[in-house]
Order: C-alpha cells, then sequence, then structure tokens
C-alpha cells in the first residue's frame, strides 16, 4: 500500500513505511515462531511424566493455544498428559516455555513488567502498543507486572527469612570507607477495605493512606574544595514495603548487609527524629554513627518560631535567626534545650508544644552535633531518601485517582526497586535458570 502511495504521489511516508515493514516482519517472525513451537508426539516410552498426586499422568494428544509474543501472536502446539486417578491434566512444555497459566510469552510479559512499574498501567499498555507493536490491555500489564512483583517480594521474603534461620555471609570486597541507610515514610491511597480500623490523621475521620517504609543505602565517594560530602554514583539503592517497623528493619539491614556493612570503615544513618527509626538503628545498626537530619530540626524549630509568633513572619525570623545560628546549627542542643524549657506562656497548649519541642531536641542531642559532623566531611541531611520517597513511590503509586491495595502496591514496589536497583535482569536471568533446572 504504502509503495503504490509512492508511485502514485513520489512520496514516501516514512513512518507508515516503517511501520509497515514491522508489522510484516512480525507476522514472518511469529509463522516462524509457531513452527518452532510445533511439539511432536512423545516416543512411547516417554508417554508418561508424574502427576502431584505421586501417580503417573498419561499422554492423551497435542492441543494448541496462541500465545502472544514479541514478534506478535503465534501458535504453540504441545503434548496434553492426564491423571487417571485425580484427573488432573497438565502441559509439561508450557512449563519449559514458561507460558503455564499466562497467554504471554516471556518476552511480552518482560515487557509489561518494566511498563507497569514505570507509569499507570493504561499508558503501558499504549507504550506497548507504540514501541513494540502489541495489542495488550490495562489490566493483563497490571496483572503480569504485580505478578512478576510478587514474585520478586517473594523472593526477598525468602532471602530474610534464611538470614534471620543464619548468619549472615560476610561480603567479599574492597573496604568501604562510607556507607550511609536512611529511611522515612510516606503515605499512598489505598482501597477503603485496606484502612478498616485504622484511625486518619484527622480525629474521628478513617484513614485514606498506608505508610510505606523506604529505605536507601548508599557510599560516599570523596568531598567538594569547601568539604562537603559527595555521594558515589550510582551508588543508592531502595528497598521498602507496606509494613510493620519491624519487617521493614530486617529488610533494610538485609539490604545494608548486601551492600557490604561488614567492611565499612564508618556507618552514618541518618533520619527525622521519628521514634521508629532510632529503635529500628538500636536493633539492626548499633554502633553507627546517629544523625537527625539538619533540615528536620531546623523545621521544628521553626514550629516553636510559629507557636510563640503565630502570623508574625518578622518576629518568626528574627526569631529563628538567632536560635538556628546561634544554636542548632552550631550543635549547642543543650543550650537550645535550656531555652526552650525557660519559655513559659498562659496557653496550655503552648506550653505543652514547647515541651514536646524541647523533649524533642533533648533526646536527639547526640545527632545534632551538625559542626563535628561537618568536619568530618558527612552528610547531615536526608535529601537522598526524601528525593527516593518522591523517585520511588510517588511518582509511580500517588498519581491522581490511584488507589491501591497493599498486596499491588507491595508488588509494584518489589518490581520497581529491583528495576532502579539494576537488580530487573538478574532476577529474569535467575527465574530462566530456576525454569531450566
Amino acid at each position: 500500500m504504502v509503495f503504490q502511495e509512492r508511485h502514485k504521489t513520489g512520496r514516501l511516508d516514512l513512518e507508515a513505511t516503517e511501520m509497515a515493514i514491522r508489522a510484516a516482519l512480525h507476522r514472518a517472525g511469529a509463522a516462524a515462531l509457531s513452527r518452532l513451537l510445533q511439539f511432536p508426539v512423545p516416543p512411547d516410552e516417554a508417554r508418561s511424566v508424574p502427576c502431584p498426586c505421586g501417580q503417573p499422568a498419561h499422554y492423551q494428544q497435542l492441543r494448541t493455544r496462541p500465545v502472544l509474543t514479541a514478534v506478535g501472536r503465534a501458535v504453540v502446539s504441545r503434548p496434553y498428559y492426564c491423571c487417571p486417578t485425580c484427573h488432573t491434566g497438565q502441559f509439561p512444555a508450557d512449563r519449559e516455555l514458561d507460558i503455564e497459566n499466562t497467554e504471554f510469552s516471556p518476552g511480552v510479559r518482560r515487557m509489561q513488567a518494566l511498563v507497569g512499574q514505570a507509569a499507570p498501567f493504561d499508558q503501558g499498555r499504549e507504550q506497548m502498543q507504540v514501541l513494540a507493536g502489541l495489542e495488550v490491555t490495562a489490566k493483563s500489564v497490571e496483572r503480569t507486572a504485580e505478578a512478576l512483583g510478587a514474585d520478586v517480594a517473594q523472593r526477598e521474603q525468602k532471602a530474610i527469612q534464611q538470614a534471620l534461620q543464619s548468619p549472615l555471609p560476610a561480603v567479599v570486597g574492597e573496604p568501604i570507607p562510607i556507607l550511609y541507610v536512611q529511611m522515612d515514610g510516606t503515605g499512598i491511597p489505598v482501597v477503603k477495605k485496606e484502612t478498616v480500623g485504622r484511625p486518619g490523621k484527622v480525629e474521628g475521620q478513617p484513614a485514606h493512606t498506608r505508610e510505606v517504609k523506604l529505605g536507601c543505602v548508599f557510599t560516599q565517594a570523596t568531598w567538594d574544595q569547601e568539604g562537603y560530602p559527595i555521594r558515589a554514583p550510582d551508588s543508592t539503592t531502595y528497598t521498602g514495603a507496606i509494613e510493620t517497623a519491624e519487617e521493614f528493619g530486617r529488610r533494610l539491614f538485609r539490604e545494608a548487609w548486601t551492600r557490604g556493612w561488614s567492611r565499612v570503615h564508618l556507618r552514618v544513618v541518618i533520619g527525622d527524629g521519628a521514634e521508629w527509626i532510632w529503635n529500628l538503628t538500636a536493633e539492626h545498626f548499633a554502633g553507627a554513627l546517629e544523625i537527625v537530619d539538619l533540615y528536620h530540626a531546623r523545621q521544628h524549630l521553626w514550629e516553636v518560631a510559629r507557636t510563640l509568633y503565630p502570623n508574625q513572619t518578622g518576629p518568626q525570623k528574627a526569631w529563628m535567626k538567632v536560635h538556628q545560628k546561634r544554636l542548632l546549627d552550631k550543635g549547642r542542643i543543650e543550650k537550645l534545650v535550656e531555652v526552650l524549657r525557660s519559655l513559659r506562656s498562659r496557653n496550655p497548649e503552648v506550653t505543652k508544644k514547647l515541651r514536646t519541642e524541647a523533649d524533642y531536641f533533648e533526646s536527639n542531642k547526640q545527632r545534632m552535633r551538625y559542626p563535628q559532623f561537618r568536619r568530618q566531611h558527612l552528610f547531615v541531611g536526608s535529601g537522598v531518601i526524601e528525593a527516593g520517597c518522591k523517585t520511588v513511590v510517588a511518582s509511580r503509586l500517588k498519581r491522581s485517582g490511584m488507589f491501591w491495595t497493599v498486596r499491588g502496591a507491595n508488588a509494584i514496589l518489589a518490581l520497581r526497586c529491583a528495576y532502579l536497583n539494576g537488580d530487573f535482569e538478574n532476577y529474569w536471568e535467575s527465574r530462566r535458570a530456576a525454569i531450566a533446572a
């Protein structure tokens, strides 16, 4: 058709031509692949296979089915076996080809997983059509991405459980000068059934979100001429899920261990002042240097300023200029606590707020020695994990109109972390090896 158009007009629509050629090549490829997928009738000595019930299943006939492959729709013809005892049927060739209980080839499922972890499922469907010339539904992208993500998550849980049952082996390699662990939490919208019985942020209102706990591990390369630290390129890996703090602690420790925790000279944990973060640090990262994110600490100081001078921007800034520059940024936390405890108010709510903030700085004073940390050329902010909350979680799971189940969100998170960490290809290779075995 495109060649006829050029013959008539003398012009060539390149895009139409290349798409037409791609479609023709797909048809030819699908035809060739269909021929390769024609399994022969098994010989007499191979007409029985083991059945899960313990009895042999016997060959019945060759059966065909369509499979969407990377070159289009192909047809596979393979032996069907049925057990006369339990009447369970099976197709051993489907397991061999990794197409059991799915209409998509491994290559197509790999594409669906990649687009599904990166963008909304309907956008993934569009990308499959435009980039690969394959027609799939948004629902199939969703089901495939979540199924593969659940498999990634299951393998992670298995590794975590194995680590609990036996000591982790030391990771061999060169010594690591400085390794950081950061952690934070961010809420994602979920369906109603996932928040039953959970209080919301507003008293008397139900919850509408569930918290994803996200952790990251990275190394420091060096520091610049002004003494500010520089993160090692491509050294950041992520792990996270909607789970309890206890479960997340084991998850993050395993990630740190696989990154070489046992051969690090200086271990650093950075987080905000949330109690669960430092509880996990005490349990799993004992001995690490603990740092409260400087910018969170400043936010707490701003809360004090706003409490003292509500709706008075000028006095707030003036108070902050003195107490941030002279006390907080200089690591004089004992003096700052003394100042906060000396403040008085006739309003009991204000008094309570001031006491709470004083307690915050008191309990974190050793984690706020910022001049000392800067002299060691260390990071004093949790910007890496905060950026991770946006890149890993928010950009995929917090878009307009999205509502997740916990299972679905955790599956996509596992898949997304595997991809961003550069582990997706390793997962796919290990999956292929397991099928071959």
